[in-house]
């Protein structure tokens, strides 16, 4: 089925039109490239977005589109949100970059209290749907307390946001462009480590990937294994170590959406496998895992065989040296897949 699924995805990205061999940051600019050469009210800003941003996303657009469309802002990540509901609200396109996902809490009022809310408190009169925020997101191993956190969970406490990680150049490309199309008001957080690590064949025109669907990547019948971003190449390393070092075999999910998630698919699976292991870089408490479990627990409890598992980080700020030991590895992964077979 693995095999099936990756040969539909070839065949599905070829009949798009010519692919080119892009990396995860590349696969962005691609995509923002798409948009400003498609709608002429798009607009890019963020700091130091101008020069191509820190990790190179926006390179070469200023001097495609003009600095009137991609431009520099003030380092004030509340007023770079608050501008983008201005411009969405007025009907452009507006995408935000943050620079690094850590540096998103300033901007947390206006992306919770204005930004969620505008459309609702209005009664559909107004919105700003056409606003999108990147965010740079995720460890690399070294980037200590500010550089290295996944802050996805706080948002997804939000009705009215939609929340998306992906974890590869196709993905990012097609969901990105999805956020930006969606009529509402999207996060896009870019898994920063992978931004040169992972290299794929991407259509060059533009694409869209559903933001409520997760992807089945390898079908399993013992255990299923649930992530997203970064956790989705450890778990599938996680899943072969499994099959070769146990004889059991894991079922792999990429969630893509954080909110809406797609609990139809995840749910079925748990019913096949009747076991639950979920993975996220995020301290443990309060993170997403958490409310996976909760709605597995109340949809599936009577196809359980083992309590669902979460290894994620800890209680703790991120650490400098070291990181490599706070985050899930594949180890930690493989405990928990042990554990839960003997259970």
């Amino acid at each position: 089925m693995r095999r099936y699924c990756n040969l539909f995805l070839f065949n599905f990205l070829h009949l798009i039109g010519p692919t080119q061999k892009m990396n995860l940051f590349q696969s962005i600019t691609s995509a923002l490239d798409n948009t400003l050469a498609s709608d002429p009210t798009a607009v890019i800003f963020g700091e130091d977005v101008a020069f191509g941003g820190v990790f190179r996303c926006t390179v070469g657009l200023r001097d495609k589109y003009g600095k009137d469309r991609v431009f520099n802002t003030p380092l004030c990540e509340q007023g770079i949100v608050g501008f983008g509901i201005g411009v969405a609200a007025a009907g452009a396109t507006a995408i935000a970059e943050i620079q690094f996902a850590d540096y998103i809490f300033p901007a947390f009022d206006q992306i919770v209290n204005e930004a969620a809310k505008y459309r609702y408190r209005s009664g559909n009169m107004y919105d700003c749907g056409k606003l999108t925020i990147r965010a740079p997101w995720g460890c690399v191993g070294h980037g200590s307390l500010y550089h290295s956190q996944s802050p996805e969970a706080f948002f997804a406490h939000c009705p009215g946001l939609k929340i998306v990680i992906p974890r590869g150049p196709v993905q990012a490309k097609g969901l990105l462009l999805s956020c930006i199309a969606d009529e509402n008001p999207c996060i896009f957080f870019e898994p920063k480590i992978l931004y040169r690590a992972a290299v794929e064949q991407v259509p060059v025109e533009a694409y869209t990937i559903p933001l409520t669907q997760a992807e089945v990547l390898q079908e399993g019948s013992d255990v299923t294994l649930v992530a997203w971003g970064t956790q989705i190449h450890v778990l599938r390393e996680v899943a072969n170590m499994a099959q070769e070092k146990l004889g059991v075999s894991c079922e792999v999910i990429d969630l893509q959406s954080i909110l809406p998630w797609d609990i139809e698919t995840v749910c079925k699976s748990v019913v096949k496998t009747g076991r639950l292991v979920i993975s996220h870089e995020a301290p443990v408490t309060g993170g997403f895992a958490a409310e996976i479990s909760s709605t597995v627990q109340e949809e599936c409890f009577l196809n359980l065989e083992a309590p669902i598992t979460r290894v994620c980080g800890y209680d703790t700020p991120f650490p400098h040296i070291f990181e490599p030991f706070y985050i899930p590895d594949k180890w930690k992964c493989f405990d928990a897949i042990k554990k839960m077979i003997n259970y």
